[in-house]
């Protein structure tokens, strides 16, 4: 597939474009800053500016398209991963502001050029634990898509807004439009100081003590591409177990005393539940973080 994918230089990115290419695809990467990586091409641009997206989703993707002499082909679809990426790196106002209107626009100006599929990164931060003001649980385990997402902070909302933005898109095009709720990214590198990673027991409670291993996340967007015809849809794009030594059961006594457990779960089952992306897309966690560390 020609794919139009926006934050493909950020740290999900650098692992999820180079999945893709392996996989056959042909990426154009949209960023403020390129990322350099055989098969991947790069345009600069800002998704805050819509007539730059609308201009975008009907661009070459590099001078080798000129060479047929019939014009610009479509994108086949788009995967929109760029957003100031958690709270504290720009004012609220602004992550809120660049979050959500760039999220709109790459959505809106694929739906108007006629490109039916778009995937869209939401975040484990809507759950509203990660940037809570104090310490707040979540209402049951384990974290499934059909939870009512309620987080107090900007950067939170902004993605509650983006999985609404593109419900809306969706029901008036008929397009496939799925958001991924991504857990904690890791890459190879986090593997060498995970005894460090661990100790932080508050982050890792902030974080529901998921994680996801970047090119996990990269099989989960090459299957969101694959699969059509779900309609709108949410997937957590997250591990199938927790991010400590911990038995889950222990995680919740220490850490979320008297949270309701609304099913059995295993020993080191996640929080999460990726139940919905291995049953709806087929995804097969390959990179446990035990395999590494």
């Amino acid at each position: 597939m020609r794919v139009l994918f926006t934050g493909g230089s950020g740290k999900a990115g650098r692992y999820v474009l180079p999945y893709l290419v392996k996989r056959g695809h042909h990426v154009l990467n949209v960023d403020r800053m390129p990322f350099e990586h055989p098969g991947v091409d790069n345009i600069t641009a800002d998704v805050t500016d819509a007539g730059q997206m609308f201009n975008l989703m009907t661009s070459y993707a590099n001078f080798g398209e000129l060479e047929p002499g019939t014009g610009t082909r479509q994108f086949d679809a788009v995967v929109h991963f760029a957003a100031i990426p958690r709270i504290l790196i720009q004012p609220d106002n602004e992550t809120f502001r660049v979050n959500v209107q760039g999220t709109y626009n790459v959505i809106e100006a694929a739906i108007k050029t006629g490109i039916s599929k778009v995937v869209i990164a939401s975040s484990e931060t809507v759950y509203g634990v990660c940037f809570a003001d104090g310490k707040i649980n979540p209402e049951k385990f384990p974290l499934d898509e059909g939870y009512d997402v309620n987080p107090m902070d900007a950067y939170g909302l902004s993605k509650v807004v983006n999985e609404k933005t593109a419900r809306a898109f969706q029901r008036r095009s008929g397009a496939d439009i799925y958001a991924l709720r991504i857990s904690n990214v890791l890459e190879p590198s986090d593997y060498q100081r995970f005894p460090e990673i661990l100790r932080d027991t508050n982050q890792r409670r902030r974080d529901l003590f998921g994680c996801i291993d970047g090119r996990d996340l990269g099989q989960i967007v090459d299957k969101c591409l694959l699969k059509d015809d779900l309609g709108f849809q949410i997937f957590n794009a997250t591990s199938n177990t927790n991010m400590t030594t911990m038995l889950t059961r222990e995680i919740i006594d220490t850490y979320y005393k008297d949270v309701p457990v609304d099913e059995s779960l295993g020993d080191y089952q996640g929080l999460s539940s990726n139940k919905k992306a291995c049953t709806m897309l087929g995804f097969h966690e390959e990179h446990n973080w035990r395999k590494y560390v």
